[in-house]
Formats: structure tokens, C-alpha cells, sequence
């Protein structure tokens, strides 16, 4: 099992194929298996290195981190592979891990994807939307809050569930509550809009449609902020477009990253 010791925290990764390096960073409460569909397509293209983030996968579970705690992993760990720079593409909690390795090492990251991607916020997004439909929702039993509010985070619903219900056969999620908490609570009160001006990365941010925890106006106001960025919001997706319209997804991911500089 590959595995690394940086920070004090031991963090599995997975690597497939050759040519430039291209890490990959999951979303919140997830791990670098959600991505199989997609290193199975680039791993002809590049090297792929997918971690799991601290309190997630088969990574180490410290009781408490911060969001600093995951840039500073994703940074320890290009330099313990000797990786002098690379692509950088996040979905979700991993974009904004992604804006802050950018930031940090900005001369080291050559192109960044954001996807469903906010540059800032007080409180998880979950949580932001569990409050903006908290009377809609009182009389909801806890453990059945996220599988209601599905209907505003995702447009191809169906489709969404039963590729995010296989992908949770298949990880090891975060099923203790003090281990969900934790994760959630690294992902508190971050703001990176008065440094993404300094990113040098070609950057590409996608957003859906329908995206009812981070929506387009949030990948907007960071492709305003980084210069040269492209901004595509997909029409038939929310917050999952890599599943919700794979072939698009797939195609301008590809296209972008083997652009010529």
C-alpha cells in the first residue's frame, strides 16, 4: 500500500501512468477513489497521483486540522516524489486545497482545475445549505438531512446517486461522527480572494448549473480574480459534472490540460 509520512500524518496515494505529473485532490467526506473513472482516461496522458487527504480514505485520522494542514500535506508530498512542478486539478474541498497549494507555491503549478469550486467561506457549503432550507427541513430526522438535500445539489439525480453509491462500496468513508466533524470543520472559515491575483497557473473552473452548495456566481468570482482563468459552467449538472455529464467533463478536462502552453 503506498503510502507517505508528511506533516506527522501518514497519507495513501495512488499513482498510474507516465509523462507529467497531474495530482488529483477529492472532495470533502471522499477519497482519491472518486476519481477512478478519470485517471482510467488521463493515465495515458500523464503521470497521476491521487492522495487521500488527511481524515479521509486510507489516510490518517487526526482528531483536529485545519485547511492549511491539507495545502501543506499536498506541498510535502510533491516534494517527497521529487515533483518540481505539475497540474493541479480539485473537485469541491480539494479546489480549495488546490487555491491554496496555487498560492503558496504558485511557480510550481502550471495548470489548475477548480471544479464546483468557492474561493471563500465561514461554515461548510453542507452546512450553508442546510441553513438556507433549515425551516423546509425542521422536522427532518439528522441522519436523513444530506440524502433530502440531494435535490439541490445535484440536477442528474438519479445518475449522481447510483455512481456516488457505488463509489461508497467501494472507499472507506468517514462513518464516525467525530471523523465527520473534524473534516468539516477543516474546511471552516477560509478566504483566499485577496490572494488568488498572485496564482500564475493557466486556470480552468467549472461549475453546474444546478450546484445548490457551491453555485456558478462562486466559480465566477474566482475566474475574475485570476488572470487569463476560463470560466465553463456546465447546463445539466450540479454538483457532481464529472458524473453528470462525463463526456463534456472528460473532454474539456483533457483538452485543457494537453494544450500546448
Amino acid at each position: 500500500m503506498p503510502t507517505i509520512d508528511v506533516n506527522g500524518t501518514r497519507l495513501y496515494y495512488e499513482e498510474e501512468g507516465e509523462g507529467y505529473p497531474l495530482v488529483m485532490l477529492h472532495g470533502l467526506f471522499g477519497s482519491g477513489k472518486t476519481f477512478r473513472n478519470e485517471v482510467r482516461q488521463l493515465k495515458g496522458h500523464f503521470r497521476v497521483i491521487v492522495p487521500d487527504a488527511r481524515g479521509h480514505g486510507q489516510s490518517d485520522k487526526p482528531p483536529e486540522y485545519k485547511l492549511e494542514d491539507h495545502v501543506k500535506d499536498v506541498v510535502a508530498l510533491l516534494d517527497k516524489l521529487e515533483i518540481e512542478s505539475c497540474y493541479l486539478l480539485g473537485v469541491s474541498m480539494g479546489s480549495y486545497i488546490a487555491q491554496g497549494v496555487a498560492i503558496a507555491i504558485p511557480e510550481r503549478i502550471k495548470k489548475l482545475v477548480l471544479i464546483v469550486s468557492k474561493s471563500n467561506g465561514k461554515t461548510s457549503s453542507v452546512q450553508e445549505l442546510f441553513v438556507r432550507h433549515a425551516e423546509e427541513m425542521k422536522d427532518i430526522p439528522a441522519t436523513e438531512k444530506f440524502a433530502y438535500a440531494t435535490r439541490y445539489i445535484f440536477h442528474r439525480h438519479d445518475v449522481a446517486q447510483k455512481t456516488m453509491g457505488d463509489w461508497d462500496k467501494e472507499q472507506m468513508t468517514l462513518t464516525d461522527p467525530k471523523e465527520q466533524a473534524a473534516a468539516n470543520k477543516a474546511v471552516e472559515g477560509f478566504d483566499f480572494r485577496d490572494r488568488l491575483p498572485a496564482v500564475t497557473a493557466r486556470t480552468l473552473v467549472i461549475s453546474g448549473k444546478h450546484d445548490g452548495l457551491n453555485p456558478p456566481e462562486r466559480g465566477r468570482e474566482i475566474a475574475s480574480l485570476i488572470a487569463g482563468s476560463t470560466f465553463s459552467e456546465f447546463e445539466f449538472s450540479g454538483h457532481a459534472p464529472s458524473v453528470e455529464e462525463p463526456e463534456r467533463f472528460m473532454s474539456e478536462v483533457t483538452a485543457f490540460l494537453t494544450m500546448k502552453d
